[in-house]
């Protein structure tokens, strides 16, 4: 199957539509774009079916390179066959590469090589061959020499690289590979005079599990616990998963004088190189598989709380629960700009109550509050009896409610906050973040690393590189799925936009700081930096709220401006007709056109 089809199958499309997807993204457009606005190319595929058809093509492609440089290798030794050419370009997988690429590839020091430049291949090949002729001692006697200075020397040169043969056997590796995958054991210890902090790796210090049995979460909390230097783990590949596969491809003849020889290399192989390799194997697939659960479940989440609704249009006071040094408040208006900060005392030791009700209650009344927002860390349920109590005694409509805290301290703490409020206290920040954290938890989630929103146990236990990608890309879909308002999005917001990037979004807020709103998505092409397909990936994410054209304010692309013009003309609607005057008549035009 062509990678086309591979993918086809895996996304359950028609391999027309992930060629032209394919096409698209040789063409340096973004996943976001291609998934709103080139669905007439893609069979109308979605940004999650797009992004995996981007990831799969680069892994087809990495594999394709990896096979490209090993073929290439083997032809400059001299060695390609037909057959292994034919076997190499059938292999679909970077390990089945590895594994036919392992008898040819150029070795660093081992014992078979230093056994080799001794000239002991002849007698290796011998025990290879289980000869019947005279014994071990005698041939091997033919090459003692300076070099191998005994018999039992040059005997041992030979098993050295027969060792290292029966390791690099393809069928010997893959076999033994694909049978550890399912029968071999993990089992963990604790390491005697490791301390296992609060015993949170107890459940792992006399444990085993067969591999294929394991959950992701005990991977993943076994790999922390190695890390932290409290628990020895092994792989246990039974004998008989390793044993018969090897005798199958390199026969004793008990018959033959060097039998023995035979068998002593295998049992050499076996503990010292290949189980070693395969343990190595299937512990980074078992991580693979952990990682790659984990990463999912984490974007999940991700995507679960950056959907969350605004609640747009109120002055919010957010409070940063304490105890000895207070609770820190802030409050910001209804576009998110900071107001006031203070600090309260009413939780222990200082326990000032009242103090604390009369300060809220005058920030509240001076500032019109509407919304009192908790983090939800240290003394949250005791600041929530307090916030009840005030608003209990407020005859004004006035709401509370909890929001989580994750990663406001990270965000305090920041660059960007710093840019932010420059002449606050980190403590304040937090408290800032938290109110703004209710208006729109897109905007000030974006803020901070998707690792520290805590969306996850083991965020930092699994493949960085992986997590970082699959996170970025829920960040990415979800802010060009809402769409930003350019006039009022923070360079952090701006950054996630498709075809924007961070220079250029601090590029965008730099133009409006300097000439004011944008009053259209034309004077988007004035930005310096935000060339004709940048513009052209954009724009159709970027919102001009109240601007000189009512359809700038919509997901309409400006290429297709046109298009909804005429329709908008046919129907007998203005360009700034509301969404309630546009509905019916629509509906009344696709009515028409359908008879």
């Amino acid at each position: 199957m062509t990678h086309t089809q591979n993918i086809a199958s895996l996304i359950k499309a028609k391999p027309s539509q992930v060629k032209a997807t394919i096409l698209l993204l040789d063409e340096g457009n973004t996943v976001p774009f291609i998934a709103r606005y080139r669905k007439e190319m893609t069979g109308s595929l979605d940004d999650e079916q797009v992004r995996i058809v981007a990831d799969e093509i680069l892994r087809l492609r990495a594999i394709d390179k990896r096979r490209a440089a090993i073929l290439n290798s083997i032809e400059e030794q001299g060695k390609l066959t037909e057959k292994l050419q034919n076997t190499i370009e059938k292999a679909k997988s970077l390990t089945m590469l590895e594994d036919l690429y392992a008898p040819y590839k150029r070795k660093r020091r081992t014992r078979a090589v230093t056994a080799i430049e001794k000239g002991l291949e002849p007698l290796s090949d011998l025990i290879l061959k289980q000869s019947l002729e005279s014994t071990p001692e005698e041939v091997a006697a033919q090459f003692v020499s300076d070099e191998v200075p005994t018999v039992e020397e040059a005997l041992q040169g030979a098993r050295d690289i027969l060792a290292e043969t029966i390791k690099d056997n393809t069928k010997v590796r893959a076999t033994t590979r694909e049978k550890a995958l399912k029968f071999a054991i993990l089992t963990s210890e604790k390491i005697k005079k490791a301390v296992g902090e609060r015993r949170v790796f107890e459940s792992y210090y006399a444990f085993r599990g067969r591999v294929d049995h394991l959950l992701p979460h005990q991977i993943l909390a076994i790999a922390r616990g190695e890390a932290a230097g409290v628990l020895k783990v092994r792989v246990e590949i039974l004998e008989r998963d390793w044993l018969q596969v090897i005798q199958s491809e390199f026969k004793a003849d008990i018959l033959s004088p060097f039998v023995d020889q035979l068998e002593e290399a295998i049992q050499d192989s076996a503990a010292r190189l290949l189980l070693p390799s395969i343990e190595r194997d299937v512990r980074r697939a078992l991580s693979e598989n952990a990682d790659g659960h984990a990463i999912q479940v984490f974007a999940t989440n991700l995507r679960a709380l950056l959907g969350q609704p605004p609640l747009a249009g109120h002055t919010v006071l957010g409070i940063d629960p304490g105890y000895r040094s207070g609770s820190k408040v802030a409050v910001v208006d209804a576009t998110g700009k900071l107001l006031d900060t203070g600090t309260i005392y009413p939780h222990a030791p200082q326990k000032k109550w009242s103090q604390a009700i009369s300060l809220l209650e005058e920030m509240v009344n001076r500032h019109h509050v509407t919304l009192i927002t908790i983090g939800n860390g240290t003394a949250s349920r005791e600041t929530e009896q307090l916030v009840a109590e005030l608003t209990r005694n407020k005859s004004e409509s006035i709401k509370y409610l909890i929001v989580s805290e994750a990663g406001a301290s990270v965000y305090s703490a920041s660059a960007l906050a710093r840019a932010e409020f420059p002449n606050l206290d980190v403590s304040i920040r937090g408290a800032g973040a938290i109110a703004r954290r209710a208006q729109d938890p897109l905007a000030e989630l974006v803020k901070i690393d998707p690792k520290s929103i805590g969306v996850g146990m083991y965020q930092h236990d699994v493949n960085q590189t992986a997590l970082n990608h699959a996170l970025d890309g829920v960040v990415e879909s979800v802010v060009n799925q809402v769409g930003v308002d350019v006039n009022t999005a923070s360079p952090a917001l701006l950054s996630h936009v498709a075809g924007v990037g961070p220079k250029l979004a601090s590029s965008i807020v730099a133009h409006r700081d300097a000439g004011g709103v944008f009053e259209s998505r034309k004077e988007l092409k004035k930005i310096a930096g935000l060339g004709p397909k940048a513009y052209e990936q954009s724009v159709g994410f970027m919102r001009i709220r109240d601007g000189s054209n009512p359809l700038d304010t919509s997901a309409i692309h400006p290429e297709s401006y046109p298009i909804a013009e005429a329709i908008l003309g046919r129907a007998g609607l203005p360009p700034e007709s509301t969404i309630e005057e546009r509905m019916p008549a629509l509906e009344a035009l696709t009515a028409k056109t359908s008879l």
